[in-house]
């Protein structure tokens, strides 16, 4: 596996394989876990090869406690991408994917207003700064993204459109814990009673298509969320359904149309999402 660090040679590599290959992006923010591993081999079964990105973007953190505490585990993560037989680790320093400050906005109309957006305002232009970035220097055929950051895919998919590019976005499955809890780099922030606390998230998500079929009304499963997680550890941010495709908010079960159930709960201050399509 090829371990690269600046752009120049990442592009020169590229331009060669171009031409013979099918290129597979992974972009991360390292901490790698078997979530993140899922998608690498998910990329090498479509690709003949395939990149993963480790950069920890700081224009997607509205929070520079949340930017500091992010885990950083770089040797740990290569020897995992070694493993998986990645072809390229791209580890970039900040002043290499931002020489100057990026003043570019991204409008995605609804998308980025709602949820995740407006709980952390900027977090999404953030994050199509550095995915348009990676996305000019990898050039990759297809992109591959976890289903957990649900909102996060329906964005990335409106930035390839925009960039007018022939990019394919994979959405791949979310990837679980025994216990059911989503994988994400932040699970490992968590101290062992705070762990044990976030379990309820999975519990209250796979309870909800029950609910639906006894007839419960949403308004309803939300206020028994809601007390679910009042006090003892947790806050809950949101606890939405809506439009899968949208993102707008729909109150009433239905099967006219596909849904989605989206949650983002704090662990004491660690802030967990997970998410169900109807």
């Amino acid at each position: 596996m090829k371990i690269i660090r600046n752009l120049q040679e990442l592009k020169s590599v590229l331009n060669d394989w171009r031409k013979e290959f099918k290129i597979g992006f992974v972009p991360t923010m390292g901490a790698l876990h078997p979530g993140h591993i899922s998608l690498i081999k998910e990329s090498k079964l479509q690709c003949q090869k395939t990149v993963c990105s480790i950069f920890v973007n700081p224009t997607q953190f509205n929070d520079k406690k949340d930017l500091e505490r992010y885990p950083r585990t770089e040797k740990e993560d290569v020897k995992l991408l070694i493993a998986a037989d990645c072809d390229i680790v791209f580890i970039p320093e900040v002043n290499e994917m931002y020489p100057h400050k990026d003043e570019r906005t991204f409008d995605f109309g609804h998308l980025d207003k709602v949820l995740d957006g407006a709980a952390r305002p900027g977090h999404f232009n953030g994050v199509a700064q550095i995915v348009s970035k990676l996305f000019d220097a990898v050039k990759p055929d297809k992109a591959f993204f976890g289903i957990k950051d649900y909102q996060q895919v329906l964005i990335i998919k409106e930035l390839v459109r925009q960039m007018k590019t022939n990019i394919e976005i994979v959405a791949c499955p979310i990837m679980r814990e025994k216990d059911g809890l989503a994988m994400s780099s932040r699970n490992t922030l968590l101290s062992t009673q705070e762990r044990k606390l976030a379990s309820v998230i999975p519990k209250v998500m796979q309870s909800i298509p029950s609910l639906k079929a006894a007839g419960y009304s949403f308004s309803e499963v939300k206020k028994q969320v809601a007390s679910k997680f009042s006090g003892n550890g947790y806050r809950l941010d949101y606890f939405i359904i809506s439009d899968a495709n949208s993102l707008i908010e729909d109150e009433d079960f239905t099967d006219s149309h596909q849904q989605v159930v989206l949650i983002a709960c704090f662990i004491g201050h660690i802030r967990l999402i997970d998410n169900m399509l109807l």
